[in-house]
């Protein structure tokens, strides 16, 4: 038992890694380092050879709860699973993805173990061995600096706010005997659109704004279809209806790095800049040469989009042709 470590909770879906846990590892492993302790990451769901592809983020050791009850998720299962863990480990803090599945399990979590619980962490610091985490409130118009009382504390961070960094550790894998306990709930069915690119873990992403004029995203759509992207969209024309509020980026919807953001018809709106400042490349599109948008841009085209991105999805063409 490796009581006093940081317990990062790991999130796979159908054998595969989602980015986030890369994230939770990363920042699991800087928080273990500035406490002076181990970090312990947990997969839920799948065996020992999924779990060797995180050994290079930093983990002491890996406990590995594979189950055939925990192969989808279901709440209470896995709710039952990393409360018994968490019991066993005693660990000082506990780091999870604020993804849908994360929010969910977390706030469960907290309520079963009595612990503090911040969600959607945007920045965490440590000043003499206290945790003090950074999170929007209010649909973002303030960023509260939070502190905790009590222990163990649970940080459940926004995807693609921190850092992913490899770190060499021993990754020792330890399979545990898992009691999965009381279940309500059972899986019957999933159905996935399996055409669509999920926004926080596209490479690409195309996305429209109040420029866009109306719901018609069709320009938009064969654009990041030819990248092989994903479809995103400014709070503006979300509120239009134009596009379903899972594809907003920004600090009220979703926190995106992509390695290449086309804003195409967004002015650049400070919520919409923090969802997206961290894209590797940023390309801008807008009639507005005075758009705020430009000057977050790596490169910035003045003209009007439907115009200028159907031109770039003819040489997209023709260069993969």
């Amino acid at each position: 038992m490796s009581q006093g470590n940081v317990l990062a909770i790991t999130e796979q879906s159908d054998n595969v890694f989602r980015k986030v846990t890369y994230e939770a590892l990363s920042e699991g492993r800087r928080i273990a380092d500035s406490m002076g302790c181990g970090l312990t990451a947990v997969v839920l769901g799948a065996g020992e050879n999924l779990a060797k592809e995180i050994g290079q983020y930093g983990a002491d050791r890996i406990l590995v709860a594979d189950n055939e009850a925990l192969h989808e998720y279901m709440a209470d299962a896995y709710t039952n699973v990393v409360a018994d863990i968490v019991s066993r480990e005693k660990p000082v803090t506990i780091v999870v993805g604020a993804s849908t599945q994360g929010k969910d399990l977390s706030a469960r979590l907290a309520a079963r173990i009595n612990a503090p619980l911040a969600m959607d962490c945007v920045d965490i610091r440590i000043d003499n061995g206290d945790l003090t985490v950074t999170r929007p409130m209010y649909g973002g118009k303030i960023l509260a600096d939070i502190v905790f009382d009590g222990k163990p504390q649970i940080l459940a961070i926004r995807p693609n706010s921190m850092s992913i960094t490899e770190h060499a550790a021993a990754g020792a894998i330890e399979i545990l005997d898992v009691n999965i306990g009381k279940t309500d709930l059972k899986f019957i069915e999933k159905k996935l659109d399996t055409g669509k690119v999920e926004l926080t873990e596209a490479d690409v992403i195309v996305a429209g704004g109040r420029g866009m004029g109306g719901s018609d995203f069709s320009v938009i759509e064969e654009l990041a279809d030819l990248l092989g992207g994903a479809v995103g969209a400014s709070r503006s024309s979300v509120d239009e209806g134009w596009r379903p509020l899972e594809d907003q980026v920004g600090q009220t919807g979703k926190v995106v790095s992509p390695n290449l953001y086309i804003a195409c018809g967004i002015s650049g709106a400070i919520q919409h800049l923090a969802g997206m400042s961290s894209s590797r490349v940023v390309v801008a599109v807008n009639k507005d040469s005075e758009a705020p948008i430009f000057s977050k841009a790596d490169y910035g085209i003045i003209g009007d989009l439907f115009e200028v991105v159907p031109l770039i999805a003819e040489e997209i063409k023709k260069i993969k042709n």
